[in-house]
């Protein structure tokens, strides 16, 4: 048996959380990617952008290891527009933004591996008694990131055209048909039902 070493699994679950995510655009139009399917308007493609920012904030001026050429959205101005980052404009393509996303993670990638997981890094955005970390924290910390808005993209996916699960090859889920689901959440709702009645 192989010992355990903490930064490949940590680097593999970010690595799973990333194809996970944009696994749940394929497919669809660039109508369906941008639609803001919940009062929020939270959309697939918003969600990529903003976890490219995120990948290229914490693997990069955390560590001293800023991106380079940012993308010309990443203009640093949060008070230009509250959640600007959190959709994409008719003009930036999914292709722009899913390649400047793949650019943040393979430099998310090479900071991940220069470093060891105790390397300090200072987080500039955090309150002043937070901001100091390691690679370890921000590692965990993205994980946790990715994976919350995968599962957003998840539920987001879901109501656009009934696509689940987890990866592409494999949805996580029993192999039943739709009248069996279609039971399920009968189920469900007469169980929320009678409980709200008390």
């Amino acid at each position: 048996m192989s010992g355990s070493d903490p930064k490949r699994d940590l680097h593999h679950y970010l690595q799973q959380a990333r194809h996970d995510l944009l696994w749940k655009l394929d497919g669809l139009s660039e109508y369906d990617v941008r639609r803001p399917l919940v009062p929020t308007g939270t959309n697939l493609l918003g969600l990529v952008k903003h976890l490219a920012m995120v990948e290229a904030g914490y693997f990069g001026d955390t560590f001293g290891r800023p991106l380079g050429e940012p993308p010309r959205w990443f203009d640093g101005d949060d008070e230009a527009e509250p959640n600007a980052l959190m959709w994409a404009t008719a003009d930036q393509s999914r292709e722009e933004i899913i390649g400047v996303y793949r650019r943040v993670c393979a430099h998310a990638d090479a900071t991940i591996g220069a470093l060891d997981l105790d390397a300090p890094g200072r987080v500039p955005w955090w309150p002043p008694d937070e901001g100091d970390v390691t690679l370890s924290r921000i590692l965990v910390h993205v994980i946790a990131e990715s994976n919350r808005h995968a599962g957003h993209a998840d539920i987001v996916r879901e109501l656009i055209d009934g696509a689940v699960g987890w990866r592409a090859d494999d949805d996580n889920l029993p192999a039943v048909d739709r009248s069996w689901w279609e039971g399920y959440r009968s189920r469900l709702e007469d169980a929320a039902r009678r409980a709200g009645r008390g």
